[in-house]
């Protein structure tokens, strides 16, 4: 199993939208792919599930709220898994992930997982003497996908991870092998990865060198965390009044804030040598409204879904970018 988190501690540049599209593009490739939302926002499971669907999941008469534990028998989402941790009465639940699709299947999200938050925080510090509740809690996530990809079998698991770097994130991104970060090409983004960079770096080092040889044999917990992968550049929708050459500038910045702020190598990256670029995507923003009514990716949309004359080369290329991303997402992770 292949875990990838998508994150990017900057909000608005795609990356719910681009865990969505990976992993209807892995699946149509073959993979067995198990998609987890763990944003507490929830969009990823918005994006797969319909109002009915997530009525049953959600605001069904046997959704469990924090203090009050009910059964849900096979399905659950992320927050009902973590609910006895939550209430301290017990350990993660295990439940089988919701089938999207022959191949794809979906860990659901769920608004509730904000309130794990201070749960989260306060463990932190607590790991670093091996407390056992403590570590217990920390790898709640990591725990259930292990789970989860077992009872499917999944060989690639993409996590999409919540625009901050609080401790539902941290959480989050421990539980992943590797971390894929989407950026836009200006000042905000670019910003945002100086953010980012260090404090995956801080989490990396404090987890590997501080937390982990604490951890009893009886506690499964991840090991290689929070490589990166590398970073997918999103284009941005394009005005009259500010030509293509307006974002050239932070473009040819984003490599050497890539290798400094993440890679801690300043001084290693040319403008030339986009090691790290896994892609460049144009902005599909056209193609996404069409997409969401008819609950389907953008490359798969059809006349039928409203996608006509000239849209339909738009889906095709649509569909040829994320099938190279896809590819190249591979061969990364062979290279590493």
């Amino acid at each position: 199993m292949i875990s990838i988190a998508l994150f990017s501690n900057k909000s608005g540049v795609g990356t719910t939208t681009l865990t969505y599209h990976l992993a209807h593009m892995f699946q149509r490739m073959n993979h067995r792919v198990l998609a987890v939302d763990l944003d507490p926002q929830s969009n990823l499971t918005s994006a797969f599930l319909d109002e009915d669907d997530l009525a049953i999941i959600w605001e069904g008469p046997e959704t469990p709220v924090w203090g009050e534990a009910r059964d849900r028998g096979s399905t659950g989402t992320v927050a009902t898994s973590v609910l006895p941790i939550m209430e301290g009465t017990g350990d993660v639940r295990s439940f089988d992930p919701v089938e999207i699709l022959d191949g794809l299947w979906l860990i659901p999200g769920d608004l509730r997982l904000s309130t794990f938050e201070d749960r989260l925080s306060a463990a932190w510090p607590r790991c670093r003497t091996g407390e056992a509740d403590a570590l217990r809690t920390t790898t709640a996530f990591y725990r259930i996908i292990v789970d989860a990809a077992a009872r499917v079998d999944a060989d690639i698991v993409l996590i999409d991870v919540g625009p901050n770097l609080g401790a539902v994130s941290r959480a989050a991104l421990l539980a992943a092998d590797n971390v894929l970060i989407p950026l836009a090409a200006d000042l905000l983004s670019l910003r945002g990865l100086q953010n980012l960079g260090p404090t995956l770096r801080l989490w990396r080092s404090v987890w590997r060198g501080a937390i982990l040889p604490q951890v009893p044999p009886g506690i499964v917990a991840p090991e290689d965390v929070m490589a990166p992968l590398g970073y997918v550049i999103i284009q941005p929708t394009m005005r009259l009044d500010r030509p293509v050459n307006a974002y050239r500038r932070w473009l040819t910045r984003i490599p050497y804030v890539f290798h400094d702020a993440v890679l801690d190598e300043p001084g290693t990256a040319a403008e030339d040598t986009r090691d790290y670029e896994i892609a460049t995507l144009r902005n599909y923003q056209s193609l996404m409204s069409l997409a969401h009514d008819a609950r389907k990716p953008m490359f798969d949309l059809t006349a039928a879904d409203g996608a006509l004359g000239s849209t339909q080369s738009y889906v095709r290329k649509c569909r040829a970018e994320f099938a190279q991303l896809a590819k190249r997402v591979l061969e990364r992770l062979s290279s590493t």
